[in-house]
């Protein structure tokens, strides 16, 4: 089978998005088809084995002068007019600019003559999607990967929001469970709860989580990691929803309670924090507790594999249907996983309901004793700290992804 994938970015370090494009695009050569990849990185990146071609940008078009006009107007005025104008039209002269350079470099493809179109986005954008809206020819090889709850006030508590043009982005993305032929979601949970806004998608969708990706060579590991520690790492963006208060207070409740542990466990936090930057500077000088900015994407898959335990903090809510991005390597990593959410999550319905390390992420007395049982079963046999779970590791490599892809294209 021939795929086209067309990703908005193949660049592993700009977002989380990204990181799980890639993982998928490498696993679906893996399994044995021929990929091509086109993307709108905006820096030439290659990928081992796959053809991979840059999108660039229009610029000379109305759409790219219009866009950068109001750039300019509003970096000299400091209004932001951008709301305004999606209030109006639905989408900035940039996303529209962007959408039809994508649209443009699709429709020369067609020597290529692919059997199937996968379109892949990052955080709000779905720039591919649009694309593809515009293209009706091809729309009956298209599978369209939606990875988080669209439009933003069809997110779950406390993640929702309004934004001025709500509407128009109802409609594209109620287009878009119509248009294409086929819908994936990385989550049974995510995959439901679209279900509830859009009819379709009970029609064509199919469970793609996101993949371990290439086993590529580790980059070493930082400084301020020192083996024979018990060590506990949260890595990934702390988002205003993600509070990492009642997480550092278990811990510290756990030391309080366990003095002699000082000189042997560390709690790591690592990556882009500056919404919770007043509580993390209490914690600046705490000798237990390293925190870190975002620090290279190999490194912390490095320290995700040689840490005791992984920590998945999620918001406080009633549900959490995403899969994050680094839940395939937490689960290739091999050690236990500390899960802080609402009960109805994709990551804890993955790992089943008697997994024991999870707890409500607001739940201190909880958190402190899964640390204490982890701490202790450590202290007695280090080796034994597993999390040994080949189903999910198989769940996320390209075996299955294979068997999902094989299922639609047979049918």
């Amino acid at each position: 089978m021939r795929i086209l994938v067309i990703s908005e970015s193949i660049n592993i370090e700009d977002s989380s998005a990204s990181k799980v494009n890639v993982a998928l695009i490498t696993n679906l050569k893996k399994a044995g088809y021929q990929i091509k990849v086109l993307h709108f990185s905006h820096k030439k990146i290659l990928l081992k084995d796959i053809e991979c071609s840059l999108i660039k940008e229009n610029k000379f078009s109305s759409l790219y002068l219009l866009s950068r006009v109001f750039r300019v107007f509003q970096r000299v005025t400091n209004i932001v007019i951008n709301p305004y104008l999606e209030f109006l039209f639905g989408f900035s002269f940039t996303h529209s600019n962007d959408t039809n350079s994508i649209a443009k470099a699709i429709k020369k493809e067609s020597e290529f003559s692919p059997d199937l179109i996968i379109t892949l986005s990052k955080g709000g954008s779905f720039r591919p999607h649009r694309a593809m809206l515009l293209l009706p020819d091809l729309q009956h090889k298209w599978l369209a990967y939606i990875h988080d709850p669209y439009p933003f006030h069809f997110y779950p508590r406390p993640y929702n929001w309004v934004e001025k043009s709500f509407f128009h982005k109802e409609k594209f993305m109620r287009s878009i469970t119509e248009k294409a032929k086929h819908l994936a979601f990385p989550s049974l949970l995510l995959k439901e709860w679209m279900e509830s806004y859009f009819n379709e998608v009970s029609k064509k969708s199919i469970i793609i989580p996101h993949q371990i990706g290439d086993n590529v060579p580790f980059k070493e590991l930082p400084v301020f990691f020192k083996e024979n520690e018990f060590t506990l790492l949260h890595a990934g963006n702390l988002l205003k929803q993600r509070n990492p208060e009642f997480l550092i207070k278990g811990f510290l409740q756990f030391l309080d309670k366990n003095l002699l542990a000082k000189n042997e466990i560390k709690l790591f936090l690592i990556g882009h924090n500056q919404e919770h930057k007043a509580l993390l500077n209490q914690f600046g000088d705490h000798q237990n507790v390293i925190i870190q900015d975002y620090i290279e994407y190999r490194i912390n898959q490095n320290l995700e594999k040689n840490v005791s335990v992984n920590i998945i903090l999620e918001a406080i809510s009633e549900i959490s249907p995403f899969l994050p991005g680094k839940f395939p390597n937490c689960v290739y990593a091999d050690k236990p996983i500390i899960i802080l959410g609402p009960y109805y999550s994709e990551v804890k319905r993955l790992l089943g309901n008697n997994y024991h390390n999870w707890a409500e992420a607001n739940d201190v007395d909880a958190i402190e004793k899964i640390i204490s049982n982890l701490y202790y079963e450590w202290k007695n046999n280090p080796e034994k700290l597993k999390l040994d779970r080949k189903d999910l590791i198989e769940y996320c490599s390209e075996k299955y992804l294979k068997k999902a892809i094989d299922a639609i294209y047979i049918s």
